[in-house]
């Protein structure tokens, strides 16, 4: 039987039966015949194995709620909580103030950071002008969110063999199974440290850009990815700088910028500060010296030290607040 011929019997026997509905509801005159026909009225298919069968439709799946303004700007303030905690332990010994933690979402502690002894007076003075920018950054975005800043997340920036800068630079291939790396136990250490944070801030800005809708917040989320390009230009320059004569550093670079591409995707875009040529590569972009954009998702993949779609772990060990919270699946 064709198509044409099925769907003609279905109307045929839907027409006959709410004809008969008709007739049963004029002449039954109670309520309980009333009662009679609304059961007749549940089924145009009848009850016999002949009758046809009611066609089911399938439950729609709830379309997402769309990311507001304040939600790409809160993922944000969960990376400046990061970054703020750890450049201010690691330049003036202490964390944020208490009245800069709180807000919408579970508050966290944190594990780990503690101030650097410098030995090069010029790190020590970068590392105080960086913490005083990423405090500020923090207090800038909670302004503007306002009652809708979320609180600052649970965040792991301890020396733990088993915690997060441990885990990054075993991933690197920097140490091995069971040892620890500590980002204050040295300058040059200190610099992977911020290595690891600054390129993936300004690649996360970028990506972001395009989901903002208002220009008020355009413009401040462009004001922040200057600062965080200048930021990362400021620590690749050093490494940069300090690894001339000994290939140590920018080897670790490049071990870490590997580490992070194989968390985010099957692309090969992050770099490390080996030069290209006669030429240093202080600033990652592409032919067209353009920087590239990351994801929220790929961001948190690195956050997260994790290729696989997961909602917390590395340095947000219990996630981020917000409702940008997942990983992506790589």
């Amino acid at each position: 039987m064709s198509q044409t011929d099925q769907l003609s019997q279905i109307l045929d026997a839907c027409d006959h039966r709410r004809e008969e509905r008709r007739r049963f509801l004029r002449t039954a005159g109670t309520a309980s015949a009333a009662v009679a026909g609304a059961s007749l009225l549940a089924a145009c298919g009848g009850g016999s194995k002949n009758d046809f069968q009611p066609i089911i439709q399938p439950t729609p799946t709830p379309t997402p709620a769309p990311l507001t303004d304040a939600d790409v700007l809160n993922f944000a303030l969960n990376l400046e909580y990061l970054e703020a905690q750890f450049y201010s332990f690691a330049a003036f010994g202490t964390g944020l103030p208490a009245n800069q933690l709180t807000g919408t979402g579970t508050q966290g502690g944190v594990t780990g950071g503690r101030a650097v002894n410098f030995t090069d007076p010029l790190v020590r003075q970068y590392a105080r002008e960086i913490a005083n920018d990423e405090i500020a950054h923090v207090a800038f975005l909670r302004r503007n969110l306002g009652a809708s800043a979320v609180a600052q997340p649970a965040l792991d920036i301890g020396t733990d063999p088993n915690g997060a800068f441990s885990s990054a630079a075993r991933a690197a291939g920097l140490i091995g199974a069971g040892a620890s790396f500590d980002p204050y136990a040295s300058d040059e250490n200190f610099l992977l440290g911020a290595f690891i944070f600054e390129d993936v801030g300004v690649t996360a800005y970028k990506g972001a850009s395009v989901l903002i809708t208002n220009k008020g917040f355009l413009e401040a989320a462009a004001g922040i990815l200057a600062a965080e390009a200048y930021h990362a230009g400021l620590v690749r320059t050093v490494l940069y700088r300090k690894g001339v004569n000994t290939t140590a550093l920018i080897d670790a670079t490049e071990a870490i910028s590997n580490a992070r591409d194989s968390l985010d995707g099957t692309s090969d875009l992050d770099q490390g500060v080996r030069p290209n040529g006669n030429a240093s590569n202080i600033v990652p972009t592409d032919g067209s010296g353009v920087a590239y954009s990351r994801s929220a998702g790929q961001v948190l993949n690195i956050a997260y030290l994790n290729k696989l779609a997961t909602d917390r772990g590395g340095f947000f060990p219990a996630g981020v607040n917000g409702n940008i919270r997942l990983s992506a699946a790589n």
